[in-house]
């Protein structure tokens, strides 16, 4: 599944994969609670920026390279957290077919 259409429980899933805590999934929320998405966009240097009414989010690649970024998305927590995944994971991503849309 492309990382730029991952959302709800998908989102959160592949996140929780990200953070090595597939154990607390579905209990955590990434993607709408901010306690649990707050601190990733802190320590991954997120940076989370409106732009005529869409979010936007960008952060850096762990070799160093050019910034992961997600354009137009719905609210700031999607944005970063879909930028985390691009970050981690890429561009397309593998989900439980249980999660597929």
């Amino acid at each position: 599944m492309k990382t730029s259409e991952l959302e709800r429980d998908a989102l959160d899933w592949v996140v929780a994969k990200c953070e090595d805590e597939l154990q607390y999934w579905p209990e955590i929320e990434y993607s709408t609670d901010w306690r649990h998405g707050g601190p990733i966009i802190e320590r991954e240097g997120i940076g989370v920026y409106q732009y005529r009414g869409a979010w936007s989010a960008h952060c850096p690649l762990p070799n160093g390279g050019l910034h992961a970024c997600m354009e137009n998305q719905p609210t700031p927590l999607i944005a970063a957290m879909r930028c985390y995944v691009a970050s981690k994971l890429g561009e397309e991503v593998d989900i439980p077919k249980e999660l597929q849309a």
